[in-house]
């Protein structure tokens, strides 16, 4: 992996950081994927037995940053802390989920703990590799916590639908499957 000037690397996170409040307030995360190189590959583990994997920009346009954030209008994913490598040409970013829909108590249902991206950078302004990493199990509990006190938007509910609908979503592959590396 080449090492890039740090500068190059803080004005990718700062552009990233920028363009990813802007799509998260519009609720549209497909812009995004202009900041990944045509060969992209972004990809996330979702348990023992399944992987997700978008190869190429298009699928990170229309299913990582499409398909896969349909029905998460109005939630949140603050960036907590950015670790960026330059020798290796890596940043790491820990963030937040929250949802928009409050408990009746006025909290906001919020994933407990934190989870992350890891990018390699490309060159010239894109990432070429993304691999997210969170706590499956409370992203679950909270999908729960929002099921029993009908707190579901429309979009949750048609998202919780087809995951569970039994048939094939295109970008999951049971792991040791995926048409790249994982990791």
């Amino acid at each position: 992996m080449p090492a890039f000037p740090r500068a190059e690397l803080d004005e990718m996170v700062s552009r990233w950081l920028a363009e990813n409040e802007r799509c998260e307030q519009a609720g549209d995360w497909r812009p995004l994927a202009l900041m990944y190189t045509e060969d992209a590959t972004y990809g996330w583990n979702v348990g023992p037995e399944q992987d997700f994997m978008a190869v190429g920009r298009d699928e990170i346009r229309d299913i990582a940053l499409g398909q896969e954030m349909e029905g998460l209008q109005g939630w949140r994913y603050p960036y907590q802390k950015i670790i960026v490598d330059d020798r290796q040409g890596e940043v790491i970013g820990l963030w937040k989920q929250i949802a928009e829909a409050t408990r009746p108590d006025g909290t906001a249902y919020e994933v407990p703990g934190i989870g992350g991206s890891w990018f390699r950078y490309g060159g010239d302004g894109m990432w070429s590799w993304q691999r997210d990493f969170f706590d499956f199990g409370n992203v679950s509990a909270i999908y729960l916590e929002m099921m029993k006190n009908d707190a579901l938007s429309d979009g949750m509910k048609k998202r919780i639908e087809r995951a569970t609908s039994g048939q094939r979503i295109p970008g999951y592959f049971r792991r040791g499957q995926a048409p790249v590396a994982i990791w």
